[in-house]
């Protein structure tokens, strides 16, 4: 028998099975969110005004957030609560706000609305399909670098932001990066602070959503941007978000920010024109949960990290077993996040996705870790185990396996 009539054999084996399965997004598995149950009754009619002396159910409040708010979600970024603002769910949404008062009106450096100057993005690739949507619906231009085990490729960084005015700043997530898991590392953290720019209003959009989601015992410790750019000399340089979205209900979570406090009194001017407070009630609901919870929130992840690393522990096992004597694929091992980054030998990652819909495995579409969509080398697959039980994690990769096998031999010969 062939090698291509073996990978068949074993792929059409799968597709008999009639299998529905989906690895395609980084969602809770209702075992996560169990977790979170009692936050649905910890607000009643005897908690309706919080400590700071706010009634959660009226308009005053302040576009910021809560006072509790603030200060609870500091300690996940390692900020001051003067330099938070927290919103309504989600990160994304407080992102894309920031940028279209950027377009509209400039930030505090800007010499004028981003809009009539064509501005440009830096983004990392492999990186999160989200970001290069929102970037492309609002007419920004992309750049793509190359996201290393340190963070954005800095030569390229530094090179863009140098020489070209139309540059306005770099998006990126520096912990646990989506998809590949890397970490921004202390050295590359101090050339972003440092590092010459074109144009006054250069903004570091750092997208922190998995940065207390720890799969190990030896969590990932991500250097203080915020830090590093006042100690450089360019306080207002990062705008760094995060989210409870994977913490507690992704559906009805709390989105957060932190910057300098002259950005966030900026940023708030403006925000201010638009809403007179967030949800209260909500924010209130996780800052009493938060505290209360065993542990506090280092507590919950821990809980949460026991629920996703079998998941991840599966989707290692199978390629080992089933790929590992081969040079077919590589894949990260992260040590957070929500996602494994899959690279195959050959330019097939599309014919993997569309064989893996076939057999019934969902998959995210080929490319979408690249703007437009458009992976150059047709190599990169985003895998995300957090949502099934471990068995269909499985099962779902290792009919992964076997349409990595046969799109590599289909390949190999035609």
């Amino acid at each position: 028998m062939s090698n291509l009539e073996a990978a068949q054999k074993q792929y059409d084996e799968y597709k008999k099975m009639g299998l529905a399965l989906s690895m395609q997004r980084g969602q809770p598995s209702d075992a996560d969110f169990d977790l979170s149950n009692p936050m649905l009754t910890i607000v009643n009619e005897d908690t309706l005004v919080t400590p700071s002396g706010i009634a959660i159910r009226n308009y005053p409040g302040g576009v910021a957030g809560l006072p509790e708010a603030r200060e609870l979600f500091a300690t996940v970024l390692d900020v001051r609560p003067e330099e938070m603002v927290v919103g309504n769910n989600s990160s994304l949404l407080l992102m894309s706000n920031i940028f279209m008062w950027a377009m509209m009106r400039g930030l505090k450096h800007s010499d004028g609305p981003w809009v009539g100057q064509k501005p440009k993005m830096i983004v990392t690739v492999p990186g999160y399909d989200r970001h290069f949507r929102l970037l492309d619906t609002l007419g920004f231009e992309m750049l793509p670098v190359q996201m290393t085990p340190d963070g954005p490729d800095m030569d390229a960084v530094e090179a863009l932001a140098a020489s070209d005015p139309s540059v306005k700043g770099l998006t990126f997530v520096p912990t646990y990066s989506n998809p590949t898991g890397d970490t921004l590392s202390e050295a590359a953290a101090q050339r972003l602070a440092s590092m010459p720019t074109a144009v006054p209003d250069f903004t570091i959009f750092a997208d922190d959503a998995y940065r207390v989601h720890h799969l190990t015992g030896k969590p990932a410790q991500p250097p203080n941007l915020l830090r590093a750019c006042a100690a450089a000399g360019n306080p207002d340089r990062v705008i760094i978000f995060g989210s409870t979205s994977k913490m507690t209900f992704a559906g009805a979570g709390i989105g957060f920010f932190a910057s300098s406090v002259d950005n966030i009194a900026y940023i708030t001017g403006l925000m201010g024109a638009q809403f007179i407070g967030p949800n209260k009630i909500e924010q209130y609901r996780h800052v009493r949960f938060l505290q209360t919870y065993p542990g506090g929130i280092p507590g919950l992840m821990r809980a949460h990290a026991n629920n996703l690393r079998p998941k991840f522990e599966a989707v290692y096992e199978v390629l080992t077993r089933e790929l590992g004597e081969t040079d077919l694929a590589r894949w990260t091992k992260p040590e957070g996040g929500y996602f494994i980054s899959l690279d195959t030998k050959y330019p097939v990652a599309d014919r993997v996705v569309t064989l893996a819909k076939e057999a019934g495995v969902g998959l995210t579409p080929a490319g979408a870790t690249y703007p437009f969509g458009q992976d150059p080398h047709n190599s990169n697959i985003r895998l995300s185990p957090s949502r099934p039980p471990v068995e269909e994690v499985a099962q779902a990769m290792e009919v992964v396996a076997a349409c990595i096998k046969l799109a590599s031999v289909e390949h190999e010969i035609f």
